[in-house]
């Protein structure tokens, strides 16, 4: 795996999510409740502040986990929640020590189906079914694994000329592009919020009782 990807819009950072399988998906891991360029700017963060060039599971697995969060909470925060995400990111690599012998990148490799990996993706830490479904797709679209059936395991990320998630995202065009279909989901979340609230029922107020 040695490709270039445009999401944390930093050169560095960028170059280290291209080649390192582990920094893929801690960098999937860390999207979620901050903006994406942060989040998947975080495994480089991390590598730094350990002294590395890039991640190791095994390293990662076995580090003290109050170091850890430390490490991710240093001005600039890795995270939001930075001692929270900590410990998952832990439990990824902790995970990967114990199913895959520390590589990343055997989730995927040699996989037969879209499904199979579908599924492999799933059963990692921190990883439900729409983060599963996103990084599938970014493998299939940007990482050049593409397993036979992929872009239904990946659902509506899947789909060819979409601009749903950060499988999309190949440079700042398609980034303005994923984020205006990001606001159109909210919004149309926030407008079928407020249609339900219109359509409620009134409360029955209790029978006064005759006296």
């Amino acid at each position: 795996m040695d490709k270039t990807l445009h999401l944390a819009q930093q050169p560095e950072a960028d170059a280290l999510l291209g080649r390192s399988p582990l920094a893929a998906l801690t960098g999937m891991l860390l999207d979620q409740q901050i903006p994406m360029e942060w989040a998947f700017a975080g495994p480089y963060a991390i590598a730094q502040r350990m002294g590395r060039d890039d991640l190791d599971a095994y390293e990662i697995a076995a580090y003290d986990p109050e170091a850890f969060a430390a490490l991710l909470s240093e001005k600039p925060a890795v995270h939001r929640y930075p001692g929270a995400m900590a410990k998952r990111v832990q439990q990824l690599c902790q995970y990967l020590v114990e199913h895959y012998g520390g590589e990343a990148s055997a989730v995927w490799e040699g996989v037969a189906t879209g499904e199979e990996l579908f599924r492999r993706l799933k059963e990692l830490p921190g990883y439900g079914e729409q983060k599963a479904r996103i990084f599938l797709a970014l493998l299939g679209k940007q990482l050049g694994v593409a397993p036979e059936g992929w872009r239904e395991a990946a659902g509506a990320y899947g789909e060819e000329g979409s601009y749903r998630s950060v499988a999309d995202i190949t440079g700042p065009e398609s980034l303005a592009k994923v984020r205006e279909h990001k606001q159109e989901m909210k919004r149309a979340a926030k407008e079928g919020a407020a249609k339900k609230a219109t359509v409620r029922p009134a409360r029955r107020t209790p029978r006064q009782t005759q006296g």
